[in-house]
């Protein structure tokens, strides 16, 4: 129970859905300049992904390891998104919610809840927004409009660093700190948590 409630806080703010068929440079900005991809294929991105790095969130603090995020397209249209992840004492925790597009013109902004009231989804929160996406899908990078809150996602448990290193780059033009970014432990992969500047000598 309490983890359902953590991740129903923490995929108010990201984990859900979606994606672009690849990621041009040029993309869309609101009114707090965060830019997003210009193009989305959701079908493509469905699958798993893993969670390389984000900005440390309460709403984690009991994910130790193996964070990953599962995505299935529905014939309503909205995502299923499955979170999971190993606590310290390695038990698996796992959270279903639901995410659904909210901007059709470029499938790149989407919103992602876990509150579920007799049947009724409230996709009030939980800004996911796409803002780069490597052209054969092995990469996204995921951002907020408040800056506050920022994931690296890949289908492998690890990038290599040269991947890191433009991601980094790309973070801190759309008005982040890459530094605020902390890595996260997979099988097969790192073993600490270690800042993204540590990880690409950008310290």
């Amino acid at each position: 129970m309490k983890f359902r409630i953590q991740a129903v806080l923490l995929t108010l703010l990201v984990i859900g859905v979606g994606l672009g068929i690849q990621a041009p440079l040029s993309g869309w900005a609101d009114k707090t300049g965060l830019k997003t991809v210009a193009s989305v294929d959701l079908n493509r991105y469905m699958g798993k992904w893993y969670e390389i790095a984000a900005i440390p969130m309460y709403f984690e603090r009991n994910c130790h390891a193996n964070t990953t995020a599962e995505y299935t397209l529905l014939p309503d249209g909205l995502v299923k998104v499955v979170n999971s992840c190993d606590t310290a004492s390695h038990k698996l925790i796992t959270a279903e919610g639901r995410a659904r597009v909210t901007d059709a013109k470029t499938n790149a902004k989407l919103k992602v809840t876990f509150l579920n009231w007799f049947g009724w989804r409230w996709f009030a929160g939980g800004d996911y927004w796409i803002t780069d996406l490597a052209p054969d899908y092995s990469y996204t990078l995921i951002g907020h409009p408040s800056r506050k809150y920022a994931w690296i996602l890949s289908r492998t448990p690890s990038l290599p660093n040269e991947t890191l290193e433009t991601l980094s780059a790309k973070l801190k033009s759309q008005g982040y700190n890459p530094c605020d970014l902390v890595s996260q432990k997979q099988n097969g992969s790192l073993q600490g948590r270690f800042s993204l500047c540590v990880l690409t000598g950008q310290h």
